[in-house]
């Protein structure tokens, strides 16, 4: 009983491969009949419709098939696109903004460097008028140091000697000698003097 039954199922089988054998050349008959000549008949019209009316069909086909969900050009593509745009208008304007700012940089280090000229300019003519004062203090000083040589010397003179010489001087060196003698040395060189030479420089003396 077992045997056969075996056998019985080899038979079966071997049927089944017979019918799908059979049935395999038939579905490739229907898919070529139902599928593939009408695809083609309607590329053919396609072309045909195209030449005729010169207006292009596939262009047309092309956005219905867009238009389609799933296979045209998604809102998020569009969306991409437009943000890509975004970006890179933004770039442009952050890379003119550095722009502006490595200039104001440079106008600020330019106005540094100015100041930093002039600073030095400054100091440098503050450091030659230091000079300046230092030699006028140290040649005043050399000047007094001159004169009082010289008022020693008048002082030392007789007032028959020191009385011409003052007379034949300038009244500036005269006046600036006469004003720091000693009084009693003055009336003697005055009295070695003629009367109106004695009375001229006792004006100018009473002026200062």
């Amino acid at each position: 009983m077992a045997k056969k039954t075996k056998e019985q199922l080899e038979l079966q089988m071997e049927e089944t491969k017979m019918e799908m054998e059979e049935q395999s050349p038939g579905f490739f008959k229907k898919f070529f009949y139902l599928f593939l000549i009408p695809l083609m008949f309607i590329i053919a019209l396609l072309l045909i419709l195209s030449t005729v009316t010169e207006y292009n069909v596939f262009k047309m086909a092309d956005d219905a098939i867009e238009k389609i969900p799933f296979i045209g050009s998604s809102d998020d593509e569009k969306t991409v696109v437009e943000n890509s745009s975004l970006n890179e208008q933004k770039v442009v304007e952050l890379q003119a903004e550095i722009q502006e700012k490595e200039l104001q940089i440079t106008e600020l280090q330019s106005q540094i460097d100015s100041s930093a000229t002039e600073k030095e300019e400054l100091l440098a003519e503050q450091e030659r008028l230091k000079f300046e004062i230092e030699k006028l203090k140290s040649n005043q000083e050399e000047s007094q140091k001159e004169f009082n040589e010289i008022l020693t010397t008048f002082e030392k003179m007789s007032a028959k000697t020191a009385a011409p010489i003052l007379v034949q001087m300038s009244d500036t060196e005269s006046l600036r000698i006469m004003s720091n003698m000693k009084p009693d040395t003055l009336s003697a060189i005055f009295t070695k003097m003629s009367p109106e030479d004695a009375a001229r420089y006792t004006e100018l003396l009473s002026q200062q």
